[in-house]
């Protein structure tokens, strides 16, 4: 997975919410934002990040952790 491959699951999640109207729809469509949320979260983009080494800072997704969940640095 990379950058790419994660914008373009978001463009394609967006396309398919989109597509859903009728009330039963609803909560996968809640659902889908959710997942949306967390490919769009500081947390997400840092480990990818780290994980395709384009990060010079070994504990950049834990301070993304901490920003996420709101938790003193020290």
């Amino acid at each position: 997975c990379s950058f790419l491959d994660t914008d373009r699951a978001l463009v394609l999640l967006e396309e398919y919410c989109k597509k859903l109207r009728k009330p039963e729809e609803q909560q996968l469509k809640k659902a889908i934002r959710k997942v949306m949320g967390i490919f769009k979260s500081s947390l997400f983009q840092a480990l990818l990040a780290t994980r395709h080494g384009t990060t010079s800072h070994p504990s950049l997704p834990a301070a993304a952790a901490y920003d996420v969940l709101g938790c003193p640095k020290d």
